[in-house]
C-alpha cells in the first residue's frame, strides 16, 4: 500500500479492521482507500477504530457484482460493467475524495449510488444476505437426505440456478451473515410468514387461492429488472 494512489480492500469483512490498522501508517495524504465489503456498519466501525487521523481517506464501497467462484483464476475484466456500486461516505471524507471514488467506479463501467450505511445493510439483508443463507440451507437439506445422490443426479437447471450461490466462499459469507445477523433474522421472519401462507394453501388444497397467489408473484417477478440490465 505504500505509495499507492488507490488502495482497495478485498477481504472478509471481519478482517477489515486488522488490515486497515496495518496499512494506516503508509496511507499517503492523498490516498483513496476503499473496501468492497457486503456490510457497511461494521466496516465503518472498524475504520473508525483503526484509521485514526487517516479516517478521511476511507470511502466505504460495495460493488453489486461478483460470483460464487473465488480466486484470481476466475477474475473478470468486465465484472463491474452495468453493475451498481454503493458508496456509504463518511462525514470526514472531503468532497474531492468522494468524487474520485465515484469516478473510479464509473471508469470501470459501474453506476454509482450513495446510501447511509444502516439503510444499505437493511436493504442487502433482504436482497442478498438472506438469499445466500437460504441457498445454503436448501442445498444442505437436500444433500442430508439418505437418497441425496439419487436426488442430485436428477436435479436440473432450476435446482442449479437456485443453489448456485451456495458455492460461495464460506469465510466471506460467515462474516457477512454474522455482521448483519439482526437484519437477516428480521427479514427471515418475513420469509417464514410468506412460506407459511403458501403452505396453508397447500394443506387446504385450495387450488384457486394458490393459483392467484402464484400468479401475483409471477407477475411481480416478470416485471422486475435488475438496474442497468434487461435481465
Amino acid at each position: 500500500a505504500a505509495g499507492a494512489d488507490v488502495v482497495l480492500l478485498a477481504v472478509p469483512v471481519a478482517a477489515t479492521g486488522a488490515v486497515l490498522g496495518e496499512i494506516r501508517p503508509v496511507l499517503g495524504a492523498h490516498t483513496l482507500c476503499m473496501d468492497v465489503g457486503s456490510t457497511k456498519l461494521d466496516v465503518v466501525a472498524a475504520a473508525r477504530a483503526s484509521l485514526g487521523d487517516r479516517l478521511a481517506a476511507f470511502v466505504p464501497a460495495h460493488p453489486i457484482a461478483g460470483g460464487e467462484r473465488a480466486g484470481v483464476e476466475h477474475s473478470d475484466a468486465g465484472l463491474f460493467k452495468r453493475r451498481q456500486v454503493i458508496l456509504t461516505p463518511l462525514e470526514q471524507n472531503p468532497p474531492a475524495l468522494r468524487h474520485r471514488a465515484r469516478e473510479l467506479w464509473q471508469a470501470v463501467g459501474a453506476t454509482v449510488l450513495e446510501m447511509e450505511a444502516a439503510a444499505h445493510d437493511d436493504a442487502f439483508a433482504a436482497v442478498s444476505h438472506l438469499p445466500h443463507l437460504l441457498a445454503y440451507a436448501y442445498f444442505e437439506a437436500v444433500a442430508a437426505q439418505p437418497d441425496a445422490a439419487d436426488l442430485l443426479a436428477l436435479a436440473g437447471p432450476g435446482f442449479r440456478d437456485f443453489t448456485r450461490i451456495a458455492a460461495g466462499e464460506p469465510t466471506m459469507w460467515r462474516d457477512i451473515l454474522l455482521a448483519n445477523r439482526e437484519r437477516v433474522l428480521r427479514h427471515g421472519q418475513q420469509l417464514r410468514a410468506s412460506l407459511e401462507r403458501l403452505e396453508a394453501l397447500l394443506r387446504e388444497g385450495d387450488a384457486d387461492a394458490l393459483h392467484e397467489r402464484l400468479r401475483a408473484v409471477s407477475r411481480q417477478r416478470s416485471a422486475w429488472r435488475m438496474r442497468g440490465t434487461s435481465d
